[in-house]
């Protein structure tokens, strides 16, 4: 592979953003893509997938480099270079990669490899933690989180079927195949941008992980309920959701940030959701307001996001200690809330798309010992680990109101 000089530095570029600025990789790559129209799909292939790996494999590459500690600022021509030797490209004759020490890139690679915080390119603490809470599987959950995650897509049953979906995919080239246990699921047999086709501008689909779309079919929602998605941000559940109702009934999707509210009205439009309101959670008003009065209630808590990082690599580097500490008050404090919500023989849903025992089954257990969760009763749990499912890590926990 012969490198071309505007690629690297678009993508030194937007590792500059990531790592120096604090900003989250998909958005900057959004930007970056959009750069220069002369790049084709291969140009801004390289870019995006070569970004996601040097952000995944950080701390490794940091180390060989001898950039020091992850979280200082490693020179990115350095780390640059790490990638390229080891992949095995050939680094061009520029000023930024002068003495590159090859040989020494390769053994030292292979002598970092054998120690697990290197190997799997994790801070200290997250791999102190993960090793605490879930002991030996903690190597094989991290290993299955930095590998790259399947395209998989959920079908608007609203708009078309499964059958009909891979049929207008597979006319524009992109093949598919059905998943198991998920009606609605299809994954891609080969990467390619979904987002151009006509079957997504006709709100046919969204992208939707495996494990995601399991959080709906576990609350179970019925055409002509009232169910409410207490966290539901830009609405990838709630369409699901809303799809399961048939359009029949009410589907309420509240957040505390609006902007996320008016993203999932945009979605909801392009997916012919019609029986989807949106509500701001603004003051405790918004919750007060349905207290008792929802048949089936979601919350798809904020976490930490473990579960996703093969998707998110860039959070590993930015969540703290303190963040988890804060996290956790923050689902219990939902739990008891939120719950209120929720009428007599209804169901409450938490999930979180963590692998944490902390953030998952602990929180349940807290909150049926609290006060405000000893009228719930737990019916099931689901735990989805990555290693042992290929897709996202999630939790998901049914509770009935007594």
């Amino acid at each position: 592979m012969r490198l071309h000089r505007n690629l690297v530095f678009a993508t030194v570029d937007s590792l500059h953003k990531i790592f120096n600025e604090g900003k989250q990789a998909d958005k900057v790559l959004r930007h970056t893509l959009k750069r220069d129209k002369r790049w084709g799909a291969r140009d801004r292939g390289f870019i995006a997938e070569t970004t996601y790996d040097i952000v995944r494999w950080k701390r490794l590459y940091a180390e060989i480099a001898d950039a020091g500690e992850p979280f200082t600022r490693p020179n990115l021509f350095r780390l640059f270079a790490v990638w390229a030797v080891l992949k095995g490209i050939r680094l061009p004759d520029w000023p930024q990669f002068e003495g590159t020490p090859e040989r020494r890139i390769k053994g030292r690679f292979d002598e970092l490899s054998k120690i697990r915080k290197f190997r799997e390119s994790i801070p200290d603490w997250l791999d102190e933690l993960g090793q605490k809470e879930l002991g030996d599987r903690w190597d094989r959950e991290l290993h299955a989180l930095n590998s790259l995650a399947e395209v998989v897509l959920r079908t608007n049953s609203l708009k078309t079927t499964r059958e009909q979906l891979r049929k207008s995919l597979s006319e524009e080239g992109i093949e598919t195949e059905p998943l198991e246990n998920l009606p609605l699921g299809l994954k891609l047999t080969e990467r390619a941008n979904v987002f151009t086709t006509k079957a997504f501008k006709d709100g046919w689909f969204e992208v939707q992980d495996a494990s995601s779309q399991r959080v709906a079919h576990m609350l179970n929602p019925k055409p002509g309920m009232r169910v409410v998605d207490a966290c539901a941000g830009a609405g990838g559940k709630s369409l699901h959701l809303s799809a399961l109702m048939e359009n029949k009934g009410q589907l309420i999707a509240m957040d505390i940030h609006d902007f996320k509210l008016t993203e999932l009205k945009r979605r909801a439009r392009r997916n012919g959701a019609h029986n989807v309101e949106t509500r701001h959670i603004d003051s405790s008003k918004a919750i007060k307001k349905l207290i008792d009065k929802a048949d089936k209630v979601l919350i798809d808590a904020p976490c930490t996001g473990l579960g996703v990082l093969r998707r998110n690599p860039d959070s590993k580097w930015k969540l703290s200690p303190e963040f988890l500490d804060e996290i956790r008050t923050t689902q219990q404090e939902i739990l008891k809330s939120y719950s209120r919500m929720v009428k007599a023989g209804g169901d409450l849903l938490y999930a979180t798309c963590s692998i944490l025992p902390s953030e998952n089954e602990e929180q349940v257990v807290k909150f049926l010992a609290s006060e405000e969760g000893k009228g719930f009763k737990l019916v099931r749990e689901e735990k989805i680990s990555p290693a042992d499912s290929g897709y996202d890590g999630f939790y998901m926990a049914l509770l009935q109101k007594k």
